[in-house]
C-alpha cells in the first residue's frame, strides 16, 4: 500500500480562477484514462467539460453545490457521491460558501467505477487490473499495519486487500474495475 500525502498532490489553478484541483493519481499512458483528484471549488460557474468521460464527485468538505444541467438539478451533498456524464453542461451553485469535492473521472468504455463512503464498505481489494484507494477524511486512519494520516489517500497495490475499519471512520472508498 502506498500512502499520497496532500503535499504529493499536482495542483492546478482553474483556467476560469473558479477553484483549484489536486490531482491525486491518474492512470499512466499505458491504460485507458481515469483521474482521481480533489477540487477546491471557491465561486460559482461552470464545470470544465470531459467528453466520452463520467465524473463521480462527493463534496468532503463545505454545504454542498446544487448542480444546474440540461436535464435537471443535481444535488452535490456532502459524503454523497454524485454521477454524471463529462459531456453535461454543468453549472455550480455553492449553497453555503466554498467546498472542498473528490472527483472521479473517468472513461466508461473501459472501466466501471465506485465511489462509496468508507462506513458502506468492509474490505477494499484491487481488482485484476484495477485500482483501489482510500480517502482519509477524519482522525488518523489504520489500514491493516499502516496508518492513514487525515487527508491522504491510500492506494492500494495490485492484488492487494485489506479491511476497513467501521465505528467512527470518516472517509471514502475509490474503485476503479477494467470492463473486460
Amino acid at each position: 500500500m502506498q500512502i499520497i500525502h496532500p503535499g504529493a498532490f499536482l495542483r492546478q489553478p482553474w483556467k476560469n480562477g473558479g477553484g483549484v484541483t489536486h490531482e491525486v493519481a491518474r492512470a499512466d499512458s499505458a491504460t485507458p484514462f481515469w483521474r482521481l483528484s480533489i477540487a477546491e471549488v471557491a465561486t460559482e460557474g461552470p464545470f470544465s467539460p470531459f467528453p466520452a468521460l463520467m465524473r463521480i464527485l462527493t463534496v468532503i468538505e463545505g454545504a454542498g453545490m446544487a448542480l444546474d444541467t440540461p436535464l435537471g438539478w443535481l444535488n452535490a451533498l456532502p459524503m454523497q457521491p454524485v454521477q454524471f456524464s463529462g459531456d453535461l453542461p454543468v453549472r455550480a451553485r455553492l449553497l453555503a460558501g466554498p467546498v472542498r469535492d473528490l472527483n472521479l473521472i473517468y472513461d466508461p468504455a473501459q472501466w466501471q467505477a465506485r465511489v462509496d463512503p468508507l462506513a458502506a464498505v468492509r474490505c477494499l481489494a484491487t481488482p485484476e487490473g484495477g485500482a483501489a484507494f482510500c480517502l482519509c477524511l477524519g482522525d488518523e486512519l489504520r489500514l491493516g499495519a499502516q496508518s492513514v494520516p487525515t487527508g491522504s489517500v491510500a492506494a492500494l497495490e495490485a492484488g492487494e486487500s485489506t479491511l476497513l475499519p467501521r465505528a467512527g471512520a470518516a472517509g471514502l472508498v475509490v474503485l476503479l474495475r477494467p470492463i473486460a
